[in-house]
């Protein structure tokens, strides 16, 4: 009688478990604006989930509409706080079917400020970081695991930075996965469900662009089969402000204080750099249409610093990998030529992809400078030593590297005279170096 007792007991508990789907992933704070804030999670099975929030100095709870988990869409929902106030802290908490889920981690965001005709813009930092590999052992490639070093996470959670931004290959699609819908969501949801990274989700805002590994097949262009499914992919799981355009590729844009960040889409438009019937001349990464909405923006922006994000690097010389003057030199010195031409200062190029780090800058006389962040890996492998004999002629000293690492800004200072400061930290903490981008007032 006793064992029966018990054998029911477990039935119920796991009847009840089924019943009442918890978190697979998340939650993760997504963009943020003076008057709404995105959330993300997933969820373990088709369920009803709702965020709380309550301002920091505040009583009152808020919550938002209810959104409606599902498999169709890997049980993921992105959840509007529309009831914010300017420039305000908040906690928040899950409900999953009604009832509120016991979380063990700091859960909070925050709303933009206004100060604009006001104040000066505040402080603030920000994260940067590529090349996000979780191990699958039983689809991966025998041998040495390619990913390792997951506390980078703890790292980048002490820093603490107000937002992070996902520079590409923020997860690998393996070959089981490139050619069906279910593999796609399936790896996307295996790399978000990694437990090192959690606790950097919950109070930490996210954006994000794509390279090639959470696009499609290394090096994939425009010519990937089932790129539609990867980007719904990309869309269902991260909660940037606004994809694509004309629903192409999932180019965007946002600004954080009184800085504007250009995220650009370098897989979507690009034509294969293996076709020998094309010059160089004639390769495409980019193409016009982006490339035009990225001249508008930058001709239209005050920003005094323009941060321009993609996978591949865009200033080093060396004419190979995915540098851009490999692929498509051609845009490359559009680009150049259009900052140049139109005198646009702090532009700062933010780019992954290439397994290393290092910092380049292109000076020329009485032209703007420019600069390339290259910031990669976060958990991939990490370059061979002797890549650094790669000749980068633009590359600063004493600044390349090839450790798991993120880079870390600082903005500080007054709005007509504002610092800029990079850290490059390792997955344990350490600090690697750190320059001083600031321009001169």
């Amino acid at each position: 009688m006793k064992n029966f007792t018990l054998a029911v007991y477990i039935l119920l508990c796991s009847l009840a478990t089924a019943q009442s789907p918890g978190i697979q992933s998340g939650p993760m704070v997504g963009y943020s604006e003076m008057k709404e804030v995105a959330i993300w999670i997933q969820t373990t099975g088709a369920a009803e989930v709702v965020i709380a929030y309550t301002p920091a100095d505040g009583e009152h709870e808020f919550k938002t509409e209810p959104a409606t988990t599902a498999k169709g869409t890997a049980f993921t929902a992105t959840l509007i706080c529309d009831s914010v106030s300017e420039g305000t802290q908040y906690t928040y908490r899950v409900f999953i079917n009604g009832n509120p889920i016991a979380i063990d981690r700091a859960l909070s965001f925050e709303t933009q400020t206004l100060w604009q005709w006001r104040e000066d813009p505040p402080a603030f930092t920000f994260a940067i970081g590529s090349c996000l590999y979780v191990n699958e052992t039983e689809v991966d490639r025998p041998g040495k695991p390619y990913g390792s070093h997951y506390e980078v996470f703890k790292a980048l959670n002490d820093a603490d930075p107000n937002m992070m931004l996902w520079m590409g290959d923020n997860t690998y699609l393996r070959e089981v996965d490139w050619y069906s819908r279910t593999g796609i969501l399936h790896r996307y949801t295996h790399s978000r469900s990694l437990p090192e990274l959690q606790e950097f989700l919950g109070h930490v805002h996210h954006y994000a662009t794509w390279d090639d590994h959470d696009y499609g097949p290394n090096n994939a262009d425009r010519s990937f089969r089932n790129k539609a499914h990867t980007k719904e992919a990309f869309d269902l799981f991260w909660a940037n402000p606004t994809s694509g355009l004309n629903n192409e590729g999932v180019t965007t844009l946002f600004q954080w204080a009184d800085m504007e960040y250009f995220l650009l889409d370098n897989r979507w438009f690009r034509n294969s750099n293996r076709r020998s019937d094309l010059d160089s001349m004639d390769r495409v990464v980019f193409g016009q249409e982006q490339l035009e909405w990225l001249f508008d923006n930058l001709v239209n922006s005050y920003a005094p610093y323009k941060f321009i994000a993609m996978g591949g690097q865009f200033l080093n010389t060396t004419d190979s990998h995915e540098n851009l003057i490999h692929l498509a030199p051609s845009e490359r010195q559009q680009i150049i030529d259009f900052i140049y031409e139109h005198d646009i200062e702090g532009v700062i190029f933010l780019t992954g992809d290439r397994h290393h780090s290092e910092l380049s800058v292109l000076e020329e006389d009485g032209e703007p400078r420019i600069y390339d962040v290259t910031i990669s890996p976060l958990t991939a492998g990490t370059a061979w030593d002797k890549s650094i004999e790669e000749p980068n002629t633009l590359r600063v000293d004493d600044t390349w590297v090839n450790k798991h690492c993120f880079g870390l800004f600082e903005v500080s200072g007054p709005r007509k005279n504002r610092d800029l400061l990079l850290k490059v930290i390792d997955s344990e903490g350490a600090l690697l170096w750190e320059y001083d981008l600031s321009r001169p007032e």
